[in-house]
């Protein structure tokens, strides 16, 4: 059974810092572009960050440049993304997924395979 399961959410104070991992089931991660996206409520899904099956492209939205890093491990099947200086505006539930990159292109619908989300909220 394929399967994506995100961790590493929780409640942290602005400017605080999280990890989230992304550890993948019944299937080989190192052959997919692993993305993160979240969602707020009322918000459309939005794209935060991606990285390529081996690892040497990495993308990131604006709004996490220089805050964000996105890494992955092939050999234990996770991809992880630590997020730095988060800010309330950032509280969302946090999605990982398993797809392909086109010509810089890692929108969600570019992605085959989602997990449920983790809940990360920033707040005082």
């Amino acid at each position: 059974q394929v399967q994506l399961v995100e961790s590493g959410g929780g409640l942290v104070q602005p400017g605080g810092s999280l990890r989230l991992s992304c550890a993948a089931s019944g299937f080989g991660l190192n052959t997919y572009a692993i993305g993160w996206f979240r969602q707020a409520p009322g918000k459309e899904r939005e794209g935060v960050s991606c990285i390529g099956s081996s690892g040497r492209s990495t993308y990131y939205a604006d709004f996490v440049k220089g805050r964000f890093t996105i890494s992955r491990d092939n050999a234990k099947n996770t991809v992880y993304l630590q997020m730095n200086s988060l800010q309330p505006e950032e509280t969302a539930v946090y999605y990982c997924a398993a797809g392909f990159v086109w010509n810089g292109d890692w929108s969600p619908g570019r992605m085959r395979y989602w997990g449920q989300g983790t809940q990360v909220t920033v707040s005082s």
